[in-house]
């Protein structure tokens, strides 16, 4: 992750609803797998979107990190094993399909460096991911009326890619 946040992505709330986005694909004929689905973006501007997007198209990413409180605040049910996942990129375009393989809640100060070598951001590093997912998380927090702190849950999901999705 990065800080520059020049460039505002749509809070998640203001994401596409799945039946929006199930019938952008079907009118392109990409079939979704079955099973329970949702629609999800990464990052907070169209700079870290991008990178991350590319992180998971090239194999190098395979996680991603949320914090509870978001989930909360937005009413949304945490990810679950098979899960399949529809990420939009910052201009709310269907990216990759996903399915989520392990989920892990943890305190931020808990979370490991297996875990940040699966997310492969930066150099994959526990430090990289501790630095940049603490910004990332501080501007969270704000945006939801809260203050980071070490000890926030934070929900750890490992996924694989099922499908890119070409423009």
């Amino acid at each position: 992750m990065n800080d520059n946040a020049t460039e505002a992505k749509p809070e998640p709330w203001a994401l596409p609803s799945l039946e929006e986005v199930l019938a952008t694909l079907a009118a392109r004929n990409i079939a979704v797998p079955e099973g329970n689905r949702r629609v999800g973006a990464f990052g907070d501007s169209a700079e870290l979107s991008d990178e991350l997007l590319g992180l998971i198209t090239s194999g190098k990413k395979r996680g991603g990190a949320c914090l509870l409180w978001t989930y909360e605040t937005l009413g949304e049910a945490l990810p679950c094993v098979g899960d399949v996942e529809i990420v939009l990129d910052h201009r709310n375009q269907p990216a990759v399909i996903t399915c989520t393989v392990k989920v892990e809640a943890k305190p931020f100060c808990e979370v490991g460096a297996d875990f940040a070598a699966v997310e492969g951001e930066g150099d994959g590093s526990l430090e990289y991911w501790q630095r940049e997912h603490w910004k990332y998380f501080t501007r969270e927090c704000a945006r939801l009326g809260r203050v980071a702190d070490p000890a926030m849950l934070v929900i750890c999901e490992t996924f694989e890619v099922v499908r890119v999705i070409a423009e």
